[in-house]
């Protein structure tokens, strides 16, 4: 307090001659206050040491000074509009000169290790109480919503530390002064008031500036400003131009977009964490999970996840996370072998999203699927008087198992029950949910649509359309296939023309494929052919624009890869029906760079050799394709037909062959026929048999789409 009464008459006698008179009066008046102990305030003890100290050293407070040691007094207790118009009365452009030479001449005074003798402009307490009056206006203006000029008055605390002290702020600073302290909030509140100004440019220049400059900050603080990045590049909605970062090494990674960029960032954060330099952060993780998954990069994920210290994260969240991103990645085995593990070392009750996700898996392969229907009993049952939604998922898993089990067994009535048991658990799943999930909407419809309830199934994907909103084009194409089956060929090409309007130009390939279909079951063939050239054009504008091939693009390559292959091999079926054989030639010369060893593309092969009257290289490229895949129920049925037109065969093989197609599919109605002409001309079947087939055949012609309904 004795300081404090001697800085007063100091000051009085300093400011008795200042226009200034509203700064001599507030100051005056908030010393009095400060006597009297009005409201229980007390002064920061920093503010009478750093007046100490820059009494001591020049034997008097300026102008600027005493301004900024009244203004702070005004900001703590809480005058803010009072703090502001003190700060205000600093002229910080003139006193911007002598406080970069002060800085300067510091550092080479601590350099040098000697006493220089020329006396700097101002001490280095009143620079670190000048610089905290700056922020402290920043701070004022933020509290008053005044949030450009905030970030103005922010960035010349750092403009000046920046141009003063280019290899960073000494270690010795922090001892002598507070100067570290308010560089440290000054470069995390920045980028803040850039965003709350609408600033997005402004903020990430200010997030680069923070972390590419050497502010020496302590690690927590650049992990915080490095976390806070990341979440605005990942969630901002705004794409901004690549980092330049001519510092670096050659070869030295540099992002290209917003998602790399928070990626870096999330990674470095992560690693720190293994290190142990900062304390583990879920969210950082939930963060990087997001930013990898919209990127293609489930598997850099993993490996990530895989790198964590065992105490760093649980187990049980380890092994479902691990699972989750395999699973994504497309290695179903790899996926599958995880959840088993963790439902072994694991109470169920405490990990029903893994029961579920095993499910699911078990659900994509026919001899995994009895595991499935066991993982899904077992959710439901865990279930049970809890979440109903869960519940319903449950439900809708264990249909999914049910249906992919049908395929694996061998008698008509026990497959008629699956399937029954199947559609129940599907609606079940409906009711729980409400009829507002749309996975469960959706495998609703399909399931319908395979056991050819087509007005059940057309009334679902009209619902699922209405809650997508028109978000994704699934929805679209499973409509349009359920209204081919129903030879409502006119309103399916609406469905499809109007999903083409709403969607992107990269997304037309599958939706175009579909209206080429649609063409051809209505006799316009030369429509259809017109449609698949416009396919692959868009495929390899897209290939040119993107570069498909680098490893966060991997999915979208092989997708349009896979539609590349399908459109050349679709073309290859239109010119061999209409016997231009040479046409259909090249088209199948287009597919050797793309998949080579792909069963369509060798069942498309034996179909050529088959028009030609070359069954015997039919049948071998049949069976190719059978090798490659087994479950090729086209190759299947097929290979049938070319062994009856040469004759040479067993009946019995014949008929092995096209029972095993109908029990992979048991819609088929090529099948079918092909199993009736079988009962009618081998002998093996009655009369009775083969006009039961001829029967279904004809009903399952009627209710064919133009495309699977899977």
């Amino acid at each position: 307090m004795n300081c404090l009464s001697l800085s007063e008459h100091i000051l009085m006698d300093e400011m008795v001659t200042s226009p200034e008179s509203l700064a001599t009066k507030d100051h005056t008046s908030s010393v009095h206050s400060l006597r009297a102990g009005e409201a229980g305030q007390k002064p920061d003890t920093g503010n009478i040491e750093e007046a100490e100290s820059s009494l001591r050293e020049s034997g008097c407070l300026n102008y600027e000074e005493a301004r900024a040691l009244l203004g702070r007094y005004e900001y703590q207790k809480g005058n803010i509009e009072a703090a502001l118009h003190v700060f205000e009365g600093i002229d910080i452009a003139s006193v911007t000169p002598k406080l970069k030479l002060a800085l300067a001449e510091r550092v080479q005074t601590k350099k040098r290790r000697s006493r220089s003798f020329s006396t700097p402009p101002l001490s280095i307490n009143a620079v670190s109480l000048l610089l905290e009056a700056v922020f402290l206006k920043a701070k004022s203006l933020q509290a008053l919503q005044r949030y450009k000029e905030a970030a103005q008055s922010c960035t010349v605390v750092l403009d000046i530390l920046e141009s003063s002290l280019p290899a960073g702020l000494p270690e010795t600073f922090a001892t002598d002064c507070k100067l570290q302290d308010t560089l440290n909030k000054a470069v995390e509140l920045l980028p803040e008031l850039c965003k709350l100004a609408d600033a997005p440019r402004e903020a990430i220049m200010s997030y680069r500036r923070a972390l590419l400059h050497q502010w020496n900050l302590d690690i927590q603080t650049t992990a915080k400003i490095q976390k806070e990045f990341a979440i605005f590049l990942l969630y901002s909605g705004g794409e901004s131009c690549p980092p330049n970062l001519q510092s670096q090494m050659d070869g030295s990674f540099v992002p290209r977009n917003n998602i790399e960029e928070a990626i870096l960032l999330l990674m470095i954060l992560l690693r720190k964490i293994s290190l142990q330099r900062i304390e583990w952060d879920p969210s950082i993780l939930d963060h990087l999970s997001y930013a990898l998954s919209i990127s293609g990069g489930l598997k850099t994920l993993a490996s990530k996840v895989e790198e964590l210290l065992p105490r760093t994260i649980d187990q049980q969240e380890k092994y479902l996370i691990l699972a989750l991103c395999y699973y994504g990645g497309g290695d179903d085995f790899t996926a599958l072998n995880l959840l088993r593990e963790l439902l072994r070392s694991t109470e169920d009750h405490i990990c029903v999203p893994g029961l579920l996700l095993a499910s699911k898996v078990c659900a994509e392969s026919p001899d995994c699927a009895s595991e499935g229907i066991i993982y899904a009993h077992r959710a439901i049952e865990r279930l049970q008087e809890r979440c109903s939604h869960l519940l319903g998922v449950a439900n809708c898993v264990l249909g999914l198992s049910l249906t992919a089990h049908s395929r694996t067994v061998l008698t008509d009535s026990e497959r008629v029950k699956i399937h029954s048991d199947a559609l129940k658990s599907f609606e079940s799943a409906g009711k729980l949910t409400k009829m507002s999930d749309t996975n469960v909407i959706y495998h609703l419809c399909l399931e319908n649509a395979e056991q050819r309830k087509l007005d059940v199934a057309v009334h679902y994907a009209n619902w699922f359309l209405k809650l997508e909103g028109g978000s994704t084009l699934k929805g679209s194409m499973l409509l349009a296939r359920v209204l081919s089956a129903q030879k409502r060929f006119l309103d399916a090409e609406t469905i499809i023309n109007v999903a083409l309007e709403q969607s992107g130009k990269w997304d037309h390939g599958e939706l175009l494929r579909t209206k080429a279909k649609l063409q051809i079951a209505q006799g316009q063939v030369k429509n259809a052919i017109e449609i698949y050239t416009q396919i692959l054009a868009i495929l390899q504008v897209q290939r040119r624009s993107f570069g498909l091939g680098e490893d966060l693009e991997q999915e979208s390559g092989d997708h349009c890869r896979t539609l590349e292959l399908e459109t050349w091999l679709d073309l290859a079926s239109i010119y061999i029906k209409l016997s231009q054989w040479r046409d259909a030639e090249k088209c199948l010369s287009k597919t050797e760079t793309i998949s080579s060893y792909s069963a369509c593309r060798l069942y498309t092969a034996g179909l050529l050799n088959q028009s030609k009257g070359l069954y015997k290289a039919a049948l071998g490229d049949y069976s190719n394709a059978l090798a490659v895949n087994p479950y090729h129920v086209p190759s299947l049925v097929s290979s049938a037909v070319v062994l009856m037109k040469i004759g040479k065969q067993s009946p019995a093989i014949i008929r092995s062959l096209l029972t095993e197609a109908l029990r992979l599919d048991r819609m088929n109605a090529s099948a079918w026929y092909n199993l009736g002409l079988l009962y009618k001309e081998g002998g093996l079947g009655s009369a009775a048999e083969a006009a039961d087939c001829f029967e279904a055949a004809i009903i399952l012609e009627e209710t064919e789409p133009v495309e699977p309904f899977r």
